[in-house]
């Protein structure tokens, strides 16, 4: 397939012009122009650019790409080692972030919904990233950090009493924490995001609203992984996910 049949189809199908967002949609890095092999990831690290060259591939294709707001621009040291590998073999890089967010099938939050078998009701948040709903079997909050851990892989950081019940919930993937005051006013039992930090622990217990903070990166491994299998069932072109560890 072409580079720009490709560029094409994903700004069409995330719509990122719809998005005010911190970084660049869509291509990032121009690599050659006949794409065959895609590599997928949540990040545009040195290791899954080391891994895609490995395994020949024409395309990156990620959730979390370059040129964020506030960056220093300056091409040095890891970004010039990053650069320098995208060009040096012709590789293009691909990112949306917002738009893959938001994305009501492919998303990061459709796709938690989607494995934690939540029903989505609602969004709310700015430019409706955040979702609501519930759960298709209310239970304790024990069960739900359970039910998570099993699902993610991962323990999450869970603020709140275990046997509160929990029936309503709020969720936005990543660094979502900002939100947790909205989803409280929305009336929700728990909240999950990525991260927490300390003011947000202390709202949890003080407003009786559970938090789980299930990782960032185990947050949104999902809507990219989603992503590069539907880009492959609709180009017949490879498109493998890669999950590198990251704690956070």
């Amino acid at each position: 397939m072409k580079r720009e049949e490709l560029v094409d189809y994903l700004d069409g199908l995330l719509v990122p012009g719809k998005f005010r967002d911190y970084c660049p949609n869509g291509l990032q890095v121009e690599g050659r122009g006949e794409i065959a092999r895609i590599v997928a990831g949540v990040t545009a690290s040195q290791e899954l650019l080391d891994a895609a060259v490995a395994r020949n591939a024409d395309a990156i294709l990620v959730h979390h790409g370059y040129f964020w707001k506030g960056e220093d621009g300056r091409v040095t040291g890891i970004r010039r080692k990053r650069l320098s590998t995208l060009l040096a073999n012709d590789i293009s890089l691909l990112a949306y972030h917002l738009p893959l967010d938001a994305h009501p099938e492919l998303g990061n939050n459709a796709q938690l919904a989607q494995r934690l078998g939540w029903v989505a009701e609602g969004r709310f948040g700015e430019q409706d990233i955040a979702w609501l709903g519930s759960l298709a079997r209310p239970g304790r909050l024990a069960e739900l950090a359970a039910d998570v851990a099993r699902v993610l892989g991962r323990v999450p950081l869970v603020i709140g009493d275990g046997n509160r019940p929990i029936r309503r919930i709020g969720w936005c993937s990543g660094g979502a924490q900002g939100y947790f005051e909205q989803a409280i006013a929305l009336g929700v039992d728990a909240y999950l995001s990525g991260e927490i930090s300390e003011q947000t622990v202390h709202l949890a217990r003080e407003s009786g609203v559970a938090y789980l903070a299930a990782g960032h990166h185990a947050t949104e491994r999902y809507g990219i992984q989603a992503l590069a299998e539907h880009v492959g069932r609709q180009f017949g072109v490879a498109c493998e996910f890669i999950d590198l560890e990251n704690p956070v």
